[in-house]
């Protein structure tokens, strides 16, 4: 019994060729879609951002940039999630898009519990920046010490003792407990 192998060789070219075109043929409208629909995103998502920094901006001001960055940055993140699930969707891949908005909801609710000290310091420090009793000057007492307020960032204030040792605290530590002592004091430029 002899083998044709140059029928073999011309049937297998021409089934691989036929199976190539079906698959370009279905493909190429899906991988279509997900690119408009990934282009259609990209637009939105920084007129959205855009137009979501302008608004913020104007309500916190330009002494609160740090807070602002922060607010459009997650959005940012779960907007470009929500996309990256939609065109795993549009790909026909949704039980994964489903899995995998599940598993970063997990993973998600580890990490806010395992930052809660940070998340902590980081919310105080929106409410201090925002407080117009705290301010750049101002000679306060904390739990963990006095001094001068010489800056107010995101996670910490820096307080300037009288001996001229910068005292930093974290501004959780500073929300739960402080005093304005005296009158304000105009900050060193």
């Amino acid at each position: 019994m002899a083998i044709d192998l140059e029928g073999f060789a011309s049937d297998l070219a021409e089934t691989t060729a036929d199976q190539l075109a079906t698959w370009i043929e279905t493909s190429v409208p899906t991988l279509l879609q997900a690119l408009i629909v990934l282009g259609l995103a990209y637009v939105g998502i920084k007129i959205l951002l855009t137009v979501l920094r302008r608004v913020l901006g104007s309500v916190y001001g330009k002494r609160e940039d740090l807070v602002v960055d922060l607010l459009v940055t997650i959005v940012a993140i779960f907007l470009w999630f929500g996309v990256a699930l939609s065109v795993l969707s549009t790909l026909g891949m949704g039980e994964i898009a489903a899995s995998l908005g599940t598993a970063t909801g997990f993973i998600a609710l580890g990490v806010s519990y395992a930052l809660s000290d940070m998340i902590e310091d980081t919310v105080a420090g929106v409410y201090l920046l925002r407080d117009p009793d705290f301010e750049v000057g101002d000679r306060v007492v904390t739990d963990k010490g006095e001094g001068v307020v010489e800056a107010i960032e995101l996670r910490k204030c820096r307080l300037m003792q009288d001996d001229g040792d910068v005292l930093v605290v974290a501004n959780g530590d500073v929300e739960k407990k402080w005093k304005r002592l005296g009158d304000r004091q105009p900050p060193d430029t």
